[in-house]
């Protein structure tokens, strides 16, 4: 498979943020997205074995461990393969997802963190709604905004699939782009049950920094 990064840091969103985790960033990504902040995910990275890829986890030391990207489902069973390993480990597992690619596969042990496209992505139009059907209710489903527009659009859309009773919510404000504190405002305004999900690796860290 090809891994773009592989590297332990605190993790950063998601109901699982402030622990200490593993990441495996596989290469390649379907999507562009406007405000993407790992394009360099598309291209880099280097053929691993499995084996290899598993030495690595079990070297970090840290149970908590993610499948990403880019997107992680574009190598297919390579990365079903993966999950299934490091489960066998007894590894907690995360995937995240961009939303495209059907969630199906992906071993119900798993969390997935199903990251679906607002229109202001520009990637909205290649989401597939049928994952929202898929989702358990150990899984997270996460928007990251980036205008009003986005906001009123994922209203409709946790409303139209009941996500606030099915599976975690996350509201994520696009970092630049969005102040948390507006989102915070209309969140409350409406009285969503959603998790206001604010990026805290970036204030941690430099934006783009990479941890190793």
């Amino acid at each position: 498979m090809r891994v773009c990064e592989l590297f332990t840091s605190i993790q950063g969103e998601s109901t699982f943020a402030g622990l200490p985790c593993t990441f495996v960033r596989l290469s390649g990504c379907n999507l562009r997205c406007a405000y993407c902040d790992t394009r360099y995910s598309y291209e880099e990275g280097a053929e691993m074995q499995i084996a290899d890829v598993l030495h690595r986890v079990d070297s970090a030391g840290v149970r908590l461990v993610e499948i990403t990207g880019g997107e992680p489902l574009l190598q297919g069973e390579e990365t079903i393969s993966l999950i299934g390993k490091l489960l066998e480990k007894s590894y907690e597992v995360l995937v995240e997802t961009n939303g495209s690619m059907n969630i199906q596969e992906i071993d119900k042990r798993a969390t997935v963190i199903l990251d679906m496209k607002t229109p202001d992505s520009g990637m909205s139009h290649k989401m597939d709604f049928s994952n929202l059907e898929k989702i358990k209710n150990s899984d997270e489903v996460k928007f990251v905004l980036c205008s009003r527009n986005d906001y009123e659009w994922t209203k409709k859309l946790v409303a139209r699939y009941r996500l606030e009773e099915r599976c975690e919510v996350l509201l994520s404000p696009a970092f630049g782009l969005l102040h948390p504190g507006e989102l915070a405002s209309w969140i409350l305004d409406d009285r969503l049950r959603v998790r206001l999900n604010i990026q805290i690796h970036k204030y941690i860290f430099h934006p783009g920094e990479r941890m190793v």
